[in-house]
């Protein structure tokens, strides 16, 4: 054989080295292996064109086996059709892959993993085809991102696009970059033919689309592409535009056709923000996708010609569920069904917008010619015709149908007028509750009786049995046949108090428990108190809580008691959280977030909690945000804060107006504040974008006295919301407190004050900034008494 030491480069392993021993017995397997007819060397013995022997085994079978970047460039510097790459299992870090070449459709080159789910590509790693009849498959995108700002893309460069090429069970997960608002696509299809099926897309958590079909030039429009059999995984709310899921074309292209077919997709809660998928080109056929507890709509933004069917919206009753959303000419919404949903304005259950006369492309083009058909809505909280209607989206909807569809509430009406809609002829519904009287000639009330089926969706016989409704033999898209069967679909939400319990009894028992605990852990605190004299790192989920009410005070000593860093939440319970002995400096804070920006969002919560003597020098505050975070939920409940000489909530970091803000559910329940020299809470969201849901605000059965009079308390509110998107404010008890400042900013900001105590002090102050006229705020119920200041 020569030297003894066997070469086998198209069997060697990523970052792996044979012993001798190994070597050997690498040797016997592949002298097994001639024995049956099969081409092998052992060393490196060159053939009369260059190529090892080696490499004439890869051309025998039409595989070759490369397990590092070089050995890549040289198995397809002269690829042919009929021939397959084969990445060894491992882990390649910042591997840029480019698959250039021509394939057939009989032979088409592919790029495989040796093991489906054992090919990892890290780091700054991304993949391009280039050519015809090219294939990828069985990779896994994971701790990284591109660098090029498209994870995997259907073209080499912008003018050599891929064609009858293929991506599929391939996994993408959490392959984000870590600046959050540096937008980036994860695919980017190219070219023509293209389909993107049986794909893991999950935790996209920067800006940017999750997927895009691109139809910026000539070579990508009409471009037949399919996008089917795909898990879109939870993906976190952005906090502002740019979060779809999928985008199908652009403003500046959308009067051109695409014919993209996204069919047996998966969106579970992909809750980037209002547009799911956005839809702006025409020409495309969107069937037989579910949509579960997913916050936004599948948006018919641009283009015209579009078929929407099949579709299933499950929204479960969760917050700002949505449907189908509907804008331009000649669409179809036809046999899609919708259940629970809860979503409002734009994202409502079903949405026929306003546009704008003589719209600009990239605007709001009048609905004309839609025919909405044989859907089946169940507990759908709104159907809103002539929607966001106003000065400048003032073309009602024309030449429309909304016939044959079935609407059943177990409470009010859904419907909603904003403009004429004598533009759309309603014919041959079916309701179980009395509709709106401008439309319901086009309605027949009928108790109807709806049984759930073997797939899940409730039908009517009655309803089918006059053409009324979807079509009760649709079978929704089963998450199981979306995605690949080796990669879980977990939920990444992880609970507090849902894993193990850790008791600790001392300060440096906290801190070394707080560095080994797991996520979702608890630390558990006897009886005592605690001096804090390292600050609190927290990068996972974690509680902190005593066994009992009052028995524990923590002492921070820092001037910062504890960092929410990427990745952490923290829940505080029943603790005493005591200030005094804190060092003398200004601007001390309890809890706030590292001061980079995060990626991920994060939850606070404050339960039981007592928090007093945050005073020791000027602007102390109990929680400040940090710079682009975003957090899921702050919550505050059966709480009491005394004596702040700062904030107890600074959540406006967020000053340069682009509609992102710091956090999207604020509630504050069952507390009382005294003493607080600052805001109570301090909530910004400025600018004029109208693709997110929040902030919003829940402030209710709450006792606040002597709050926001301090003189460095800039805003000169007891609570200044800017830009809140929906605020409730119930049965509180206000007493000599600064004012109450609210401004309604962009959107239909919705405000309830209702039931509330005002003493020496006025009502709140509400103040339109955009929209011209009387606030929309309701006010009812409230009682003021006293001298108002």
């Amino acid at each position: 054989m020569g030297k003894q030491d066997c070469n086998f480069s198209f069997f060697s392993r990523h970052n792996t080295s044979h012993t001798s021993k190994g070597r050997k017995k690498l040797c016997v397997s592949l002298l097994t292996v001639l024995l049956t007819g099969a081409l092998f060397s052992c060393g490196q013995t060159e053939n009369t064109n260059g190529a090892s022997a080696s490499s004439e085994y890869a051309l025998a079978t039409n595989k070759i086996m490369v397990s590092n970047i070089s050995e890549y460039k040289e198995a397809t510097a002269n690829i042919e059709a009929g021939q397959t790459i084969v990445l060894a299992n491992g882990t390649y870090t910042d591997f840029e892959i480019l698959l250039k070449g021509k394939g057939t459709e009989e032979k088409p080159i592919k790029l495989t993993a040796e093991t489906e789910g054992k090919v990892i590509l890290s780091g700054l790693s991304n993949i391009r085809l280039q050519g015809e009849y090219l294939e990828v498959s069985g990779l896994i995108f994971r701790d990284g991102y591109s660098p090029t700002g498209v994870v995997i893309s259907f073209r080499g460069n912008s003018t050599d696009l891929a064609y009858h090429s293929r991506v599929t069970r391939t996994v993408i997960d959490a392959f984000s970059n870590p600046d959050k608002f540096n937008s980036d696509y994860w695919v980017g299809m190219y070219g023509k033919y293209n389909r993107l099926d049986h794909n893991h897309l999950i935790g996209k958590s920067n800006a940017g689309v999750t997927v895009a079909v691109r139809l910026d030039s000539a070579e990508s429009q009409q471009n037949h592409h399919r996008i089917d059999h795909n898990y879109f995984g939870p993906r976190q709310i952005l906090g502002s535009n740019g979060g779809e899921t999928l985008r199908v074309g652009t403003s500046k292209y959308s009067l051109t056709d695409s014919y993209t077919t996204v069919e047996n997709n998966y969106f579970d809660r992909t809750n980037g923000e209002v547009e799911i998928i956005s839809n702006k080109s025409g020409k495309n056929v969107i069937r037989n996708n579910v949509f579960f507890e997913s916050r936004g709509t599948l948006t018919l933004r641009h283009g015209n010609g579009n078929l929407v069917e099949g579709n299933v919206f499950l929204g479960n009753g969760k917050d700002h569920t949505g449907g189908i959303r509907v804008i331009n000419a000649d669409q179809t919404i036809r046999n899609n069904y919708m259940e629970g949903l809860t979503g409002i304005r734009f994202g409502g259950g079903l949405v026929v917008l306003n546009g704008v006369p003589n719209s600009s492309i990239n605007r709001y083009h009048q609905v004309d010619n839609a025919t909405i058909e044989n859907n089946t809505l169940v507990n759908v909280t709104n159907i809103n015709l002539a929607a966001a209607s106003d000065a400048e989206r003032s073309a009602v909807p024309i030449n429309s149908a909304f016939n044959n569809n079935l609407v059943v509430n177990d409470e009010s009406q859904p419907f909603n007028v904003f403009d004429d809609v004598s533009g759309i002829t309603f014919s041959n519904n079916l309701s179980n509750v009395d509709v709106l009287e401008t439309i319901s000639t086009g309605f027949t009330k009928q108790a109807i009786e709806l049984v759930r089926n073997e797939n899940g969706l409730l039908v009517s016989a009655f309803a089918a049995e006059n053409n009324v409704g979807m079509d009760p033999s649709i079978k929704p898209t089963a998450k199981s046949d979306t995605g690949v069967d080796w990669y879980p679909k977990v939920d990444p939400f992880i609970a507090f108090n849902s894993k193990q319990t850790i008791t600790v009894s001392t300060a440096d028992e906290l801190i070394e428990a707080l560095a080994g605990a797991n996520p979702g852990d608890a630390i558990l605190l006897n009886a005592g108190e605690y001096e804090l004299t390292k600050q609190l790192f927290i990068d996972k989920v974690i509680t902190l809580s005593s066994k009992t009410p009052n028995s524990v005070t923590l002492y921070p000593m820092r001037s910062v008691m504890a960092e929410i860093a990427d990745g952490g939440s923290l829940r505080l319970e029943n603790l005493i959280i005591d200030g005094q002995k804190a060092p003398d400096s200004a601007g001390n804070i309890l809890v706030r977030n590292t001061r980079t920006p995060t990626q991920l969002n994060y939850r606070l919560e404050f339960s039981g909690v007592k928090v007093i003597n945050l005073n020791v020098n000027h602007s102390a505050h109990v929680f400040d945000a940090g710079y682009r975070s975003l957090a899921d939920i702050i919550l505050i409940e059966n709480s009491q804060f005394e004596d702040i000489t700062g904030d107890v909530l600074r959540l406006n970091k967020e000053q340069d107006d682009l509609g992102i803000y710091n956090a999207e559910y604020v509630t504050i329940v069952n507390s009382s504040f005294t003493n607080i020299q600052g805001a109570l809470a301090n909530i910004y969201r400025g600018g004029t974008d109208e693709s997110t849901f929040g902030p919003h605000l829940m402030f209710a059965n709450n006792k606040v006295k002597n709050v926001g009079a301090g003189k460095r308390n800039k805003s000169k509110a007891s609570l200044f919301l800017h830009g809140v998107q929906d605020t409730d404010m119930l049965n509180n008890v206000f007493t000599n407190t600064s004012p109450i400042i609210i401004e309604h900013a962009v959107g239909e900001p919705q405000t309830l004050i209702e039931d509330n105590q005002f003493n020496n002090v006025g009502l709140p102050k509400v103040t339109e900034i955009f929209t011209l006229g009387d606030s929309t705020a309701v006010l009812k119920n409230n009682t003021v008494t006293g001298e108002v200041k």
